[in-house]
Order: structure tokens, then sequence, then C-alpha cells
């Protein structure tokens, strides 16, 4: 099978990747504060559902990964595309995080990856995080979804938790080069049932998660952030080394 974590798909293997997450997660939150960014979180009570569900988020820069370990819920990790395991540093912490790479290429490899998925769902009670849109995007909206975790989730027959990042656009300008301070807004919102739905309804999950989640992106990116500290080109050493960790030049090529 085509793809870089099989070997999580174990019990030994799950207990490593678990491990693994919680010493990335300690180390990933604090280059926050390196980067003179901050995190405003609603909705935590959403995450607070026992058993395996699905959480799906909208995907802007490698930006999104301090975001998750904010609020990473325990048994939890992410599936990703296979290319994003090339991506530097970024991709390294990915591969030690435990993350499902898939080769989006290979259409039977991906759907063999999310039956494999949704059976160890099940059976260790797990939770994955997927980013729908199946890549990175700043046009200040969300892109049209992908069926994947739809798929995912109804094969499970676990819910949907949808997590909103607001936009980065008022402190990351990629193109005039531009990286400053601010305070990301995340937001929770309510879990989305999936039981008794069949494959036939992938397409009205799809649309529904996509309403609800456009909405939320909408509010929460038109209220004022918080600046944390000056602005810096990314050409300053500091905030370039910052950038190279957890944006990427290589990153911003996979993602």
């Amino acid at each position: 099978m085509d793809y870089l974590s099989d070997c999580y798909w174990t019990r030994s293997g799950l207990k490593c990747l678990f491990a693994s997450c919680r010493v990335i997660r300690f180390v990933v939150r604090h280059v926050k504060y390196f980067l003179g960014l901050r995190f405003q979180v609603s909705g935590w009570e959403h995450l607070q559902t026992d058993g395996p569900y699905v959480i799906i988020s909208n995907h802007q820069s490698s930006l999104d990964v301090l975001g998750m370990m904010e609020i990473l819920p325990d048994r939890c990790t992410m599936i990703a595309k296979k290319e994003l395991v090339w991506a530097g540093t970024v991709g390294m912490v990915c591969w030690l995080g435990g993350i499902v790479f898939i080769n989006r290429q290979k259409t039977r490899d991906a759907k063999n990856v999310m039956s494999d998925a949704a059976k160890t769902m099940l059976a260790d009670q797990i939770r994955l995080w997927v980013f729908p849109e199946g890549t990175r995007n700043q046009n200040g909206g969300l892109l049209p979804f992908k069926k994947g975790a739809f798929h995912l989730a109804i094969q499970a027959q676990v819910p949907i938790i949808p997590i909103v990042f607001s936009s980065y656009s008022n402190f990351y300008l990629r193109k005039e080069k531009e990286f400053k301070s601010g305070t990301i807004t995340l937001k929770v919102l309510p879990k989305i049932e999936t039981k008794g739905l069949t494959a036939d309804d992938v397409t009205t999950l799809s649309e529904k998660s996509f309403s609800v989640m456009h909405s939320a992106f909408m509010e929460i990116s038109s209220q004022t952030t918080q600046s944390n500290g000056p602005v810096f080109p990314l050409s300053a050493p500091t905030t370039r080394m910052a950038r190279d960790h957890v944006v990427g030049n290589h990153a911003n090529q996979a993602l």
C-alpha cells in the first residue's frame, strides 16, 4: 500500500504515534511566541465528544499546524497528501507526528487508506483530522471540498466536527513578502452526525459542512485582529528563520 505511515496502524504503532504527538505538541506550541502569534479559541465544548470522530478544517498555510497543536484532541492524528513529507522541517514534524500520508494520484490506494482508517478509528477509538479543500488557499474564502473526509466519516458512522481558522491576511501577506504578529481565531463548530447516512449522502454532507464553515470563516475573519508586536519584512533574519521553520519555502510549494 503506497503510503508512509502504515506502521502506525498497529496497536504498538498507535502507542508510538500518540507519544510522538504529545512531544511534538509541547514543542510546536511554543513556536507561536517566537512568531508573535496568539490564538483565540471558541467552541471548546464541541470537542468534548467521546469516541472517534473526523475533524475537518480549512487550510491556508503551514501555520495551520500551530493552530492544530493548540486544540488537538487526545488520540488524534491527521491525513495529508504524500507530497507534504518532502516539505522540509514541516514534513519532518508531520512524519514524526504519525500523520497518515496518501497518494492522491492513485485513487485505489487513497480509498484503501480511507477504508483502513475507518476500521482503525472504530477498533482503537481514534480521531482523524482532514483538510477537505485538499490544498492550501489564501484567497479569502474556502475552496470546494473534496469528498474523502465525508466518505470516511460515513463509512465509520462517526460524527464530523468542523473547525475554522480565521483569515491570515491581516498579518501574513505572502505576495508582499510581509509577516507581522497577530491573533488567529479558531472556531470549533457543533458536530454533524453521520449515523444512518450512506454513500449516497456524501455530496449533501459535504455541501452542508462547506456552508457552515464558510459562514463561520466570513464571520471570524471580519473581526479586528490584535497585534502582538512590530511588523517585519520576510527578509529580516529572525522572521525569515521563523518562516523557514513554520511556513517554509518548501512547504509553500507542497501545501
